[in-house]
């Protein structure tokens, strides 16, 4: 992969690019379950997540929010001068499809915005059951954010009814940052015309008249073209039903690690990611010295929790590239750790 991105440089109109845009887009669609164009954006995903909000609301956005990124997404929302609303839920706790009726039969919202994976508390909501609720209610647009969860677990785009979803390069693609990835439905372009103040950079409209010349409205950064290129690649090698059973194994890993020292997870296991593990400190370790200790003796880190739960929970995580090996060598790197902590 990082070979590939050492390529050199092609001009973003020339025909090498031409070859590498159109090249890419039949693999997309797979990895989307899509038959919709999935556009390339230089950004991180917080780029396309305020994008679609800017290009799909009229009357206003329902943001279901229960940790860190779906809360941040409400925020944004009310930045960018839309009427918003806040689903909120606990840390931990999933999206409710009960109480996203309620507040769609309002009629208040034409946009509803969903985390599927909430990395900050590793929670995966019941997308599929989410979105039976907003099928209910044509005239609204869903834009699901899938960046922690795509190709860990299958996500039926076009079957599920989700307008826009919407992915980045670095965390369950395991490519550096800086890419996002969205495919957009023609009910969300249909919207997005009658909007006024889209901008240009993340106008859904100028994407896809670009698009259906194989190029990208701004200047891209081909080198993560070029990356995600072979990662594609390496993805079609191993498999997709094979990456999902292996992020599966690897997250059963954790969470039998996670048992065998008396520690649970932060939501329901029903509910419990299969990227990552938000795991609560019940045995009060100094996280901060564990993970540095992590980082100097054998050069890796977990993380010691996100926001409000920074101490009180820590995450590991098993998505991207990670294998049966390389979790089992972090895990037991860790027993060696804490079998050096003082009993309580």
């Amino acid at each position: 992969m990082f070979a590939a991105m050492s390529r050199p440089m092609v001009g973003h109109r020339s025909k090498d690019f031409v070859a590498l845009y159109q090249g890419l887009q039949p693999d997309l669609q797979a990895l989307f379950y899509t038959r919709d164009p999935v556009y390339l954006s230089t950004s991180s995903s917080w780029g396309t997540m305020e994008g679609a909000i800017r290009n799909l609301t009229i009357k206003g956005a329902l943001n279901c929010m229960n940790g860190a990124f779906s809360d941040k997404w409400h925020d944004v929302t009310k930045r960018c001068g839309k009427e918003a609303g806040a689903l909120q839920f606990e840390w931990g706790q999933p999206i409710d499809p009960a109480a996203v009726r309620r507040e769609l039969a309002t009629g208040r919202f034409d946009v509803i915005t969903i985390i599927h994976n909430e990395t900050s508390t590793g929670t995966m909501s019941a997308l599929a059951d989410i979105m039976a609720v907003v099928r209910e209610f044509p005239d609204v647009i869903a834009v699901v954010d899938c960046v922690s969860s795509f190709s860990v677990v299958p996500i039926h785009k076009d079957q599920l009814g989700i307008d826009v979803l919407l992915t980045g390069s670095q965390k369950a693609l395991s490519l550096p940052p800086g890419l996002s990835l969205l495919a957009v439905s023609e009910k969300a372009r249909q919207r997005a015309a009658k909007v006024t103040g889209r901008g240009y950079y993340f106008d859904f409209l100028e994407f896809h008249a670009n698009h259906e010349k194989n190029m990208t409205p701004s200047t891209p950064c081909i080198a993560l073209i070029n990356g995600l290129r072979a990662k594609v690649d390496e993805i079609k090698a191993e498999g997709v039903e094979a990456r999902h059973a292996r992020h599966a194994k690897t997250n059963a890993l954790v969470h039998a690690w996670m048992e065998k020292h008396g520690l649970r997870l932060l939501p329901e296991k029903r509910y419990a990611s299969k990227s990552l593990s938000c795991i609560v400190n019940v045995r009060n370790w100094d996280l901060d010295a564990l993970n540095k200790s992590l980082k100097t003796r054998y050069q890796c880190v977990i993380d010691t929790g996100y926001g409000k739960l920074k101490g009180k929970t820590f995450r590991i995580s098993n998505m991207g590239d990670e294998t049966e090996a390389t979790i089992g060598k972090l895990l037991g790197d860790l027993d060696a750790l804490i079998a050096e902590i003082p009993a309580a």
